[in-house]
């Protein structure tokens, strides 16, 4: 299954998936704390772009605070969820289907004065071509001293623990007599690369568990790979953090491996 096809299939469980109350709170303090630091001369907030938007809940929360706010996705169906989502609060904002590399295509050059890259989506380009045409398409979306956020796993850590790392905690969900059971969990191949998966078990009631595997390949990008390509890019000044708690980052303990950097002003 494709990147854009293994999240289409996704995009109705997402939101069930994810906690998105707690996480919101846990991270928008830092998320508007940076954002504090970005240029916006011609409006009261930045204009923030968020790439890899998913069903688009950081760009609603952002939008309901006053922030004018565009997300972008590669998935067709993720849009889809996070247009429904925007109409379900009323809120109105351009969510487009554009993955990395399309995004200044999509919407112009230096359109926006931040963008986020946020839940573990840089590392779903999988060679160092691709990473650097993704960050010099990022660098151009922006305006001279815009910010970039980017919140990757740590993958400094998830390879020294090699077979040991490959899990992560289960996620639930109810409604009503409808049960879900999300478990992830990584396979490490012979190229270096990792398959991602996702298994969705679903039941009704008492009823048998229905099963269904989302997989996608990823690069398990590391600080070291991260922090050249960004200045290739044209970014300056970075900042690493643990996690959107604002952490300090420990290659061998941190969770998270957040970035963020400015685009150059020349």
């Amino acid at each position: 299954m494709d990147e854009t096809s293994a999240y289409d299939s996704f995009s109705d469980d997402y939101d069930r998936f994810v906690n998105w109350p707690n996480r919101l709170r846990f991270e928008l303090p830092f998320l508007t704390a940076q954002l504090a630091y970005a240029p916006h001369a011609d409006e009261a907030l930045p204009r923030v772009l968020d790439a890899a938007c998913g069903t688009g809940q950081h760009a609603l929360a952002l939008a309901s605070l006053g922030y004018p706010v565009a997300g972008a996705d590669l998935s067709p169906g993720m849009i889809e969820r996070a247009r429904a989502n925007a109409l379900e609060r009323d809120l109105n904002l351009r969510f487009a289907v554009a993955g990395f590399g399309e995004l200044a295509a999509e919407f112009g050059e230096e359109s926006f004065d931040a963008l986020l890259c946020l839940g573990n989506s840089l590392p779903h380009l999988l060679d160092e071509d691709a990473l650097e045409w993704a960050l010099a398409d990022f660098a151009a979306v922006l305006r001279p001293g815009g910010v970039l956020i980017v919140q990757n796993r740590n993958f400094d850590q998830v390879l020294a623990q090699g077979a040991s790392g490959r899990w992560m905690g289960p996620e639930a969900a109810r409604e009503g007599d409808t049960q879900w059971l999300f478990v992830r969990f990584y396979d490490f191949l012979p190229d270096g690369l990792i398959n991602f998966n996702i298994l969705r078990l679903k039941r009704e009631g008492d009823g048998a568990w229905q099963q269904a595997l989302t997989q996608t390949r990823l690069h398990p990008l590391i600080q070291d790979e991260l922090d050249p390509a960004l200045t290739v890019a044209g970014f300056e000044g970075a900042q690493w953090y643990g996690g959107l708690d604002g952490s300090l980052f420990d290659p061998a303990t941190s969770g998270n491996l957040v970035v963020v950097a400015k685009r150059s002003l020349i």
